[in-house]
Order: C-alpha cells, then sequence, then structure tokens
C-alpha cells in the first residue's frame, strides 16, 4: 500500500516542502500520531504532517469560500425564489460556513488517514504471517540459510509482510547485521504478531538456537490465538445479526404493513406513499452498508 494523503494530489515531499512556513503553528511534542506515522512507513514526523494538514485545511477553506459563494451569489439570477439571499446579502455567511464545514471534514479526514493506514497495514501483515512463517518452516527444513529466506519472502506476494522483509532485506545489504536489522523493524511495526514473531527470530539467532524449533512454536502460537479470535468473533457476531434481522428485515416489514393499511384508511395520495416507500428503502439500504462496516471492521486480524 502507498501511503496517499486524502484528497491531495502531489507527492508527500512536495507537500512536505510546499508545508514549511505552517511548521511555526506547530508544536513539539510526542502523540501517537508519530506511532501511526513511523507505522506507516513515511519519512513524516507529527509537526510536518500536521503543518501538511493546515495548509491543506487553508486552500480548501479559500476555493470552497469562493466556489459557494459564487454559487449562492448567481443562483437569484437564475431562480427568483432565491432572491433573498442576495437582499439580505447572508449568501457570504453562508458560502463560508458551508466552506469550513467541508474544509474540516476533509481536514479531520487527512487527520485520521495515518491511524486507517496504519491498521489496514497491520491487518495485512497479520493475514498473511502464518503463511509467511511457514513459508520459512520449508526453507529451513530445506537447508536455505536465514538471509535467503528473507530475500525470498521479501519477493512473495505476502503484501505488506513481503515489504517488511524487503525493508530488513535492503539493511542487511547495506552493511547492517541480520540480527540488528530484525530488531529494527521489530521495534518500528505496530502489529504485536510481526514484532513478536522477529524478537523471537532474533533472540534465537543471538543464542544459537535452532530455528527451526523457534519459527514452529511461533506458528503454534499464532494458529491458537488465531482460533480465540475466531471464538470472539464468533461471539460477536450474534449481537449483530440479531441487530440486522429486527432493522433491516422485520421493522422495514412491518413498516410497510403499516404504511398500507394506513394508507387505504387515511387515502394518502401516491406522491406521500412513494416517498415512504423511498424512505424505507434509503433506511434498508443504510443499515446494510452499517452491518457490513461492522462486519468488516470486527474481523480478526489473524484470518
Amino acid at each position: 500500500m502507498k501511503f496517499k494523503i486524502p484528497f491531495t494530489v502531489s507527492d508527500v515531499e512536495i507537500l512536505k516542502r510546499r508545508s514549511k512556513r505552517f511548521l511555526k503553528y506547530t508544536r513539539q511534542k510526542r502523540s501517537k500520531l508519530d506511532n501511526y506515522l513511523a507505522g506507516s512507513g513515511i519519512d513524516l514526523d507529527r509537526r510536518q504532517y500536521l503543518a501538511i494538514c493546515y495548509r491543506a485545511f487553508f486552500l480548501n477553506l479559500l476555493a470552497f469560500s469562493v466556489l459557494i459563494t459564487s454559487i449562492l451569489g448567481v443562483m437569484p439570477y437564475l431562480s427568483p425564489a432565491a432572491a433573498i439571499l442576495v437582499a439580505n446579502s447572508s449568501f457570504f455567511i453562508y458560502g463560508l460556513l458551508t466552506a469550513i464545514l467541508i474544509s474540516g471534514l476533509i481536514f479531520m479526514n487527512q487527520i485520521n488517514y495515518p491511524k486507517i493506514f496504519a491498521l489496514n497495514k497491520e491487518r495485512d501483515i497479520e493475514r498473511n504471517l502464518i503463511p509467511v512463517l511457514q513459508d520459512m518452516m520449508v526453507q529451513l527444513n530445506s537447508g536455505v540459510l536465514m538471509f535467503n529466506i528473507i530475500m525470498n519472502i521479501s519477493e512473495s506476494g505476502y503484501g505488506e509482510a513481503s515489504d517488511e522483509f524487503k525493508k530488513i532485506a535492503r539493511e542487511i545489504n547495506s552493511g547492517i547485521p541480520q540480527i540488528e536489522a530484525i530488531e529494527k523493524y521489530a521495534k518500528l511495526n505496530t502489529s504485536k504478531y510481526f514484532r513478536r514473531v522477529l524478537w523471537q527470530i532474533s533472540n534465537g539467532m543471538r543464542s544459537g538456537t535452532d530455528l527451526t524449533s523457534v519459527i514452529q512454536e511461533g506458528i503454534d502460537n499464532l494458529i491458537e490465538e488465531q482460533t480465540i479470535q475466531i471464538q470472539s468473533y464468533g461471539g460477536k457476531l450474534n449481537p449483530l445479526i440479531m441487530f440486522y434481522m429486527l432493522m433491516a428485515v422485520i421493522m422495514p416489514a412491518l413498516g410497510i404493513t403499516f404504511v398500507i393499511i394506513i394508507s387505504s384508511i387515511l387515502n394518502f395520495s401516491k406522491t406521500i406513499i412513494y416517498l415512504i416507500f423511498f424512505f424505507i428503502f434509503g433506511f434498508v439500504m443504510f443499515i446494510q452498508i452499517m452491518f457490513h462496516g461492522l462486519i468488516k471492521s470486527r474481523r480478526p486480524s489473524l484470518l
């Protein structure tokens, strides 16, 4: 995955250079944002990233203010019903408030993006971690050296896990000892399972332990953790399924029946009935999307 700040068109390095003047509006302190940026593998610290976000907020506010106020200013000449906006000269206020709202939503999206990116990267690593260890186990049993195993894993299709091993291989090729390179990325990675595996490998290499037993132990631990996550996932699904059945099946069915009975008694017009049915349809679609998001967010990371 490539780190791309939402609602920006330039590269991160270009944005970092253009946002230097906004650094004075940021304070030098540690926060979780530093950890998320480090976990994302991007060459940005907290102050630089906030400066980019502040610059984007300022430019978005300026652009949307001009655009929306211009549209609101022209609308009364196209529609006489909107002439009250010009009469009261309030379209400037409406345009500015709308621009602040849109720019603020974009700003919040950009601020939270490193956290979302790091979590998605962490999930991708953990999803492929057991296959990676099983691949390493097969290569170790075949007599392949650890450095060659790291190179082979980095060139395989294990997603972000392969990218992390590619970074370790790059460090080793630059002259850093294998153990130090493994420990370095064990400290930087945000996935606790991946960190634990790398620490086990580095400790096994330091102590001279047979790495096959170390990796086999790591596989057994991950499989046990995977089983626990599946059981926990099953327990979380039961109330979600009940919520889905109630909100997306039972309530709409009862609502449609109720509307049909009431409309026949009160003689509703076709327009009102269509609007009610469209509202029920939109409500069901909203529940479907929300339920899909809940299921996806609660999926175990090791699956």
